[in-house]
């Protein structure tokens, strides 16, 4: 993919010239090998984030990123927190060491606008990613990227309906992520059944079995679980396994857990946005950003996702979630 979108840039860049195929092969060339197929300065970008320890989703976040900033010459810096304030500290810390460029999200938007306003105050070029769509522009951040959380809950419940579903129960892992609550809403508003929301503790994972295995023993009509991450799928499994309950697990997002269970049926189906892409495309677009003033769509969210993934996409889909690129 890094050498194929290189390529694609490196055309881009020399226009219609005689030499342009050449220099994109030789820049197509260098990426493929790990080195820089530009020569724009050693910029560096940072990107923080709301993700919790081990969170796998990330990993393939940063995967993108960092192939980006290898072909882009990027010096690229990551920082993490679960609580809104701390991911704050963060980013003003990627501040104060004068950062050229700045990926966030907005999972907890409050906690997040008076920082990102100090990074812009300080000159330095913001992108939002995966969550916060809405936010992103009120808080003056160049794009979004990411799937619209809403239309990707839609999605759910449209395919919820066509399996013939009638009560899911959604399971909501981190409190106050809005991104999370956006999802659940979208399911609610498409899918013909009922839809209950679960709130579990989501970086303590046995209580997060025990949780929805409860929900599950109480509740025999439901015939659908919705988890919120790759991550607490086969947690939902097992869940569902202890309590004796046949209902279809479904999951956002992919990892090589959720398409091996495409793969041997114990999960649904899967709703991938996509975070290689994310992560990638927030770097690059950061690099177009400072060296041609580019920025994809005008300034509009750059959707990534979302696309319903099940057992006949898993196979093919196998080989890229092992190597963590989807």
């Amino acid at each position: 993919m890094s050498a194929v979108l290189a390529a694609v840039l490196g055309a881009t860049l020399t226009g219609c010239s005689s030499t342009g195929g050449k220099r994109a092969e030789e820049r197509a060339a260098k990426a493929a090998q790990g080195r820089a197929a530009v020569d724009t300065p050693r910029w560096t970008f940072a990107m923080v984030t709301h993700s919790g320890d081990g969170d796998t989703f990330w990993d393939i976040v940063q995967n993108g990123a960092k192939q980006a900033a290898a072909k882009d010459n990027i010096k690229f810096l990551y920082a993490h927190d679960v609580e809104g304030n701390k991911q704050a500290q963060s980013v003003q810390a990627m501040i104060d060491q004068k950062v050229d460029g700045l990926i966030v999200t907005l999972a907890k938007p409050d906690a997040m606008k008076d920082v990102v306003a100090k990074a812009e105050k300080a000159g330095i070029p913001v992108i939002t990613v995966n969550s916060g769509s809405d936010k992103s522009k009120e808080f003056g951040a160049l794009t979004h990227i990411g799937q619209d959380e809403v239309i990707a809950g839609e999605a759910v419940g449209e395919q919820l309906n066509q399996r013939g579903r009638k009560k899911a129960v959604c399971v909501l892992h981190e409190q106050g992520n809005v991104g999370h609550e956006q999802r659940c809403e979208g399911v609610k508003k498409t899918f013909k059944g009922q839809v209950d929301n679960l709130y579990v503790e989501g970086t303590n994972m046995p209580a997060v079995q025990s949780s929805l295995e409860a929900k599950l023993q109480s509740d025999k009509d439901v015939d659908a679980v919705v988890t919120l991450g790759a991550p607490f799928a086969p947690t939902a499994v097992k869940a569902a396994q202890q309590a004796g309950s046949k209902a279809e697990v479904d999951t956002f997002d992919l990892n090589a857990k959720v398409a091996g269970g495409l793969q041997d049926g114990s999960l649904g189906f899967a709703v991938d946005q996509d975070p290689y892409l994310q992560g990638y495309e927030a770097v690059d677009l950061l690099w177009l950003y400072k060296y041609n003033r580019d920025m994809l769509g005008g300034g509009r969210p750059v959707l990534t996702g979302p696309q319903i993934v099940t057992k006949d996409d898993a196979k093919t889909l196998a080989e890229y979630t092992k190597r963590g690129t989807r």
